[in-house]
């Protein structure tokens, strides 16, 4: 649940909508953490973990909008069906939160979960810099024009955060991007997110 001290501001959104961000978001905070995990990578321990608050926000919203919406014992029992789906939700994201943690206590989780040490893809946590190829552009370019082979699967600009954005979708200066790809295809895109100048690949 969200923190008490933090106002939170009423916003009219549906349930759908709350319960559909809520479950995507979750979805991706599991990619993220064993993907932290794997690669010891504190970047993405922090979007996990800024992640969960926002999972908190929309719980403490839903609830909110759930209390407004009881009119009788019908939209009581509907909405408690509907309260149990966003528990479930917010204890995936809580877990997915345990997950990456481990890093900052200083464990070496690697250990328990040596299986997934193989994986040919891992997750990057990456920020477009004003001086960067990259911005101003189309994800479907990266692919064409740049040849970088990642995929982009959030992106957070600002406060707004944007799962699984279209390929027509145009990067900006400052939005940080979660990307998926081979670590060549990672370490490429760093680079040309921070600004240095790649060699196009034939």
């Amino acid at each position: 649940m969200a923190d008490e001290e933090e106002e939170i501001e009423y916003k009219p959104l549906s349930v759908r909508e709350l319960l559909t961000e809520m479950k995507d978001i979750s979805e991706l905070m599991i990619d993220l953490a064993y993907s932290a995990i794997l690669f010891n990578d504190s970047e993405l321990v922090e979007e996990v973990l800024e992640l969960e608050e926002r999972i908190d926000s929309l719980s403490y919203l839903l609830l909110m909008n759930a209390a407004l919406a009881v009119r009788d014992k019908n939209d009581a029992e509907q909405i408690a069906g509907i309260m149990k789906v966003a528990s479930a939700t917010d204890k995936i994201s809580d877990a997915a939160g345990d997950i990456a943690a481990t890093i900052l206590r200083g464990a070496d989780p690697r250990l328990v979960i040596n299986a997934f040490v193989k994986a040919e893809e891992r997750l990057a946590r990456v920020k477009i810099s004003e001086n960067s190829s990259i911005s101003n552009k189309t994800l479907d370019m990266l692919g064409t024009v740049d040849r970088v082979g990642v995929d982009i699967i959030a992106l957070r600009r600002g406060k707004r955060l944007i799962i699984n954005p279209e390929e027509k979708f145009m990067l900006k200066p400052g939005d940080v991007v979660i990307a998926r790809g081979s670590d060549v295809g990672i370490e490429r895109f760093k680079a040309l997110a921070a600004g240095k100048v790649l060699e196009v690949e034939d």
